[in-house]
């Protein structure tokens, strides 16, 4: 969950001039106004629905994409067509799969907190014109705070000798466990870039994982049950062409987090967090210092490079106070407790002086910040210190974006309020 930043338009302006572009990036702030929508709300609802879970109206908006154009969409109907090939021969013999077209995708808490975005893409096949299918496009994040978190958390668990290349290339296990589920980019982009990775998610609302299936695009084969297997006996013939090697990694579970977390026996190299109700708050309970969720978490999590990425609400200059005005908590209820997030991460996953660290950066363009915490960073070197460290992750970033080949820049999302907890 998110919100935009307060500064205004000539500071942005600013801002953005400084800022390395990559044209290829259908998701970078530059296309914001398409999916942000105006006062007058000119985007259509194609879902809209009373939650049971604390989560308030939670609906779907769809806007329009100018990007990819159609000039574009004969490559992709060619990429669907040999995949079709491959999974299923003879599919839909005498018609293949055509482009009707790409939206962007806003998942909305009581009509106002934009939750999540998505690209999607929507496809129908020549013998059953009146089927349409939705795809979510893994490699476009348009929200500023989920490329955060991934540069953040993939730069320090890099830096922390985990072999993260050999994961890349699906020759390493790399087990995640996502905390909050949304629209479900995250999670996919991760399982779509790092082929070893196995991504548990746990989300409480099953409106919101309804959401993210029906109107997002997330692969419906990727839903478990409590038990563990798959909710669906069988994906559908679509759903492995436009999934294969992805939706097999990706286990989506409707669960409470904590429950999940104290009854689960995996141990996880990374986890993120972001859980947000519809009143904009982050549950006390995934974050007290005493909760059981985060002793459970602590269990979890491996102990040599174990990292947690965390998105909190709250501007830069609030995050080292205990208390904030009225007016920016009033904007940003969870804005006064964002430092005590902070030491509770940090002391009960790597302890005050244990093997590890904590830091914090600023979202560009909107009002978040990612809290990462690290078990395997070497804070005995001689030379540790804010320098060091920052210095560690701009190098691991250089070579990590350039590995993965992201559509963003990573240094980016971690030069900027960079703060040591």
């Amino acid at each position: 969950m998110w919100r935009r930043a307060r500064a205004g338009y000539g500071y942005l302006r600013r801002f953005s001039t400084v800022v390395r572009r990559r044209s290829e990036d259908e998701g970078d702030w530059l296309y914001s106004s398409e999916w942000w929508g105006s006062d007058s709300d000119d985007g259509h609802t194609v879902l809209r629905s009373t939650s049971g879970k604390g989560n308030g109206v939670v609906s779907v908006v769809a806007y329009h994409s100018s990007r990819p154009n159609r000039m574009h969409w004969s490559g992709m109907e060619r990429w669907l067509q040999k995949r079709c090939e491959e999974v299923h021969p003879g599919y839909g013999d005498g018609g293949k799969l055509r482009i009707l077209g790409y939206q962007w995708r806003v998942l909305r808490f009581n009509e106002v907190t934009r939750q999540s975005t998505a690209k999607v893409l929507a496809t129908y096949h020549d013998n059953m014109p009146g089927v349409v299918y939705l795809m979510q496009q893994p490699r476009c994040l348009a929200v500023p705070y989920v490329k955060s978190m991934i540069s953040a958390g993939l730069t320090t668990i890099a830096s922390c000798n985990f072999d993260i290349i050999s994961a890349l290339q699906g020759k390493k296990n790399m087990h995640i466990l996502c905390i909050g589920h949304g629209g479900g980019s995250l999670p996919l982009f991760l399982a779509s870039q790092i082929q070893g990775a196995t991504v548990h998610i746990v989300e409480i609302d099953p409106l919101v994982i309804s959401a993210s299936i029906r109107a997002m695009g997330f692969p419906a084969c990727s839903l478990k049950t409590q038990s563990g297997d798959q909710a669906v006996s069988k994906p559908e013939t679509i759903d492995e062409i436009m999934w294969k090697g992805i939706h097999e990694r990706i286990c989506l579970y409707e669960a409470d987090a904590e429950e999940f977390i104290v009854n689960s026996t995996n141990i996880y190299d990374m986890i993120f967090v972001d859980a947000y109700d519809g009143d904009d708050i982050f549950p006390h309970k995934l974050w007290r210092p005493d909760s059981t969720f985060l002793k459970a978490m602590s269990n979890r999590l491996h102990p040599k490079h174990g990292t947690v990425v965390v998105n909190l609400h709250s501007d830069s200059d609030v995050l080292n106070l205990d208390t904030v005005p009225s007016p920016l908590e009033h904007i940003l209820p969870m804005g006064k407790y964002v430092s005590q997030v902070c030491r509770a991460y940090k002391d009960v996953l790597v302890g005050r002086e244990g093997s590890g660290l904590a830091f914090t950066v600023a979202v560009p363009w909107v009002c978040n910040t990612s809290l990462v915490v690290c078990r395997g960073f070497d804070k005995d070197s001689e030379y540790f210190n804010r320098d060091f460290v920052i210095n560690t992750l701009i190098s691991k970033s250089l070579e990590l974006e350039h590995v993965m080949d992201f559509p963003f820049s990573c240094l980016e999302y971690i030069k900027r309020g960079f703060i040591l907890v």
